[in-house]
């Protein structure tokens, strides 16, 4: 059956056939024949933002949080633009997003019409592929690509940008299947030769390291369970970085924890001592190899990753194996078969001299709550509701990350390439949607959640019981850090002089507020947190100037990291400073 449709209806019509749940957005002139179509259609739920920017990083939760696209829906100009942070975010993390922007007619583009902006040109260095419609008849297949595009191979946004004219003028619609063009094919499965050596390198391996990504929660929660399998076969100890916490269990005894700038001792000393690391996901980003000549200078690489462009981007690697986490962990099982694995006990005692460093220690507050002992408390009094947990950007995102444990996928959303701060609560809103029956807290800052704070009355219109845990040091934390360790304590605009009272805001917005100012009264203050039935912030006081340790300078070596008790000189060397 076919008949002809506005291109604002065959959108419509084309996101319910692609199994869309929510439209994260806000309405705008160049859109409002799409809010038109979208009005009394009970099949499609949009939730109404309050910026463009929470709009992204909503989908962002969603999908992360779910496994499947988020969806986006903005105006013209300045809608276009507020989404772009959200945008290059979801690119660099490589979450699958959709997103549809409205643009002037198309005999004013080019024009400088009220709202208009080259949202292609603007987006096209932070998604995977953008589109402009001119013809509605072209939409349905668009769509169908986009969301193809989106979901498969390395995710990551789409977006579609489609003129005002366009929506209203008609085109055939059809209930068949789009003829899908099938232009994008990424190479999911690795050769069997290539397959072979990595098994007879994994196999000769007296010192290997698992190294994991974001990659191996982004291929499905069977690529975990893969990983979790070829560990149990192999023996070799797991790492992860900041984007792949989850893919393998906090409580395992070959758990290294994360690595990297804020990782833990024994992860990054295993990663200069091994004589082999397979890396699974992840991309040897700055933030985990640190200085690159130093970088695990004995070892020999394997990389598997399904984006072709991540493969000696950075560090030269001796094995790539290009295809899909999932895919090809199944086909190294496979081949390994029955084989009994190598004796690493010499290996696992020498990190076991490195664990007794206990790398995540911090120094007792009796006057002051330590934040690392908010989290603490937090992820045991959490722990059995299996939380989904979302973050803002700073040192409350590596406390975070340092001390909640995950152990299994889908559960931590954070910024991790961009480092976007005002991600952690509009994350939460999406999460808490595609994840109604769960407990979402957003562990914050008291600076980064004022980013996209206003997205407090997005959550209080759709009733979500999002939580907002605030670690208060009245501080940009990071920043300060910096400051103090590189830049002699000059404290340049990174103190929060004019902080909002939380507690009387979240009133304001129909949230329910707590304050907890000592230790006597955090565990208490987290469990009336959790009992709720609604919204919540609670702004937990933390002692002022803790610093986030362990920590390797930007532009040290993993063997020159800094632990708490540490002298740390005013200033770092001159080569560090200069690559802060």
């Amino acid at each position: 059956m076919s008949d002809e449709r506005s291109g604002a209806n065959i959108l419509v019509e084309s996101l319910v056939r692609q199994g869309v749940e929510f439209v994260f957005g806000y309405p705008g002139g160049a859109v409002l024949p799409i809010y038109d179509a979208l009005f009394g259609d009970e099949r499609l739920r949009h939730i109404l933002v309050r910026h463009e920017a929470g709009a992204a990083h909503a989908a962002e939760g969603y999908a992360r949080s779910t496994g499947k696209p988020g969806v986006v829906l903005v105006t013209s100009g300045p809608g276009a633009t507020n989404a772009i942070t959200g945008i290059a975010d979801a690119y660099m993390d490589s979450i699958p997003l959709v997103v549809i922007s409205g643009q002037v007619a198309t005999n004013l583009i080019g024009s400088d019409g009220f709202q208009e902006a080259d949202t292609v040109g603007i987006s096209r260095h932070c998604t995977k592929h953008n589109y402009l419609v001119k013809d509605p008849a072209d939409l349905a297949a668009i769509i169908d690509e986009a969301f193809q595009i989106a979901t498969t191979g390395r995710p990551g946004p789409v977006l579609i940008d489609i003129p005002k004219n366009v929506q209203v003028a008609t085109a055939t619609w059809s209930d068949a299947p789009v003829q899908r063009r099938d232009r994008y094919a990424p190479r999911l499965r690795a050769d069997t030769n290539e397959i072979d050596e990595a098994i007879a390198m994994i196999a000769s391996a007296r010192a290997p390291v698992l190294y994991t990504g974001g990659g191996v929660i982004n291929s499905g929660p069977h690529a975990t369970a893969l990983l979790r399998e070829l560990q149990a076969k192999t023996g070799a100890p797991v790492t992860s970085t900041l984007m792949g916490l989850g893919a393998f269990p906090a409580d395992h005894a070959d758990w290294l924890g994360m690595l990297g700038m804020h990782g833990t001792y024994e992860a990054n000393l295993a990663m200069n001592q091994a004589d082999l690391i397979v890396c699974v996901g992840a991309r040897f980003d700055d933030r985990v190899t640190g200085r690159l000549d130093a970088f695990a200078p004995n070892s020999k690489k394997i990389h598997i990753d399904i984006d072709r462009a991540s493969i000696n981007k950075i560090v030269p690697v001796d094995l790539p194996l290009v295809g899909d986490c999932g895919e090809i962990l199944g086909q190294l099982l496979e081949a390994w078969g029955t084989r009994a694995p190598q004796d690493l006990s010499g290996w696992k005692a020498r990190i076991d001299t490195w664990r007794e460093r206990n790398s995540l220690a911090y120094p007792g507050n009796t006057a002051a709550i330590m934040p690392q002992h908010a989290v603490e408390r937090l992820f045991e009094l959490t722990k059995a509701k299996d939380p989904i947990i979302a973050t803002e950007v700073g040192q409350h995102q590596m406390w975070a990350a340092q001390y909640f444990h995950f152990f299994g996928p889908n559960k931590w959303l954070t910024s991790g390439g961009l480092g976007t701060m005002g991600y952690g609560l509009p994350a939460a809103i999406g999460a808490q949607l595609g994840n109604p029956d769960s407990l979402v807290i957003d562990i914050a800052g008291d600076a980064s959640i004022q980013m996209n704070i206003q997205e407090m009355g997005t959550a209080s219109q759709y009733r979500l019981p999002v939580k907002v845990f605030i670690l208060n040091n009245e501080w940009m934390g990071m920043v300060r850090q910096w400051q103090e360790l590189t830049y002699e304590s000059r404290y340049s605009n990174s103190y929060s002089s004019s902080l909002p009272d939380f507690v009387t805001l979240a009133e304001a917005y129909g949230w329910k507020g707590i304050r907890i100012e000592n230790e006597s009264q955090l565990d208490a203050g987290i469990e009336e947190m959790i009992a709720y039935q609604g919204p919540v912030i609670v702004d937990c006081r933390v002692a002022k100037e803790s610093n986030c340790f362990p920590m390797i300078p930007s532009g040290a070596a993993h063997t020159e990291m800094i632990l708490y008790g540490d002298a740390v000189a005013g200033t770092l060397d001159d080569a560090a400073k200069a690559l802060v």
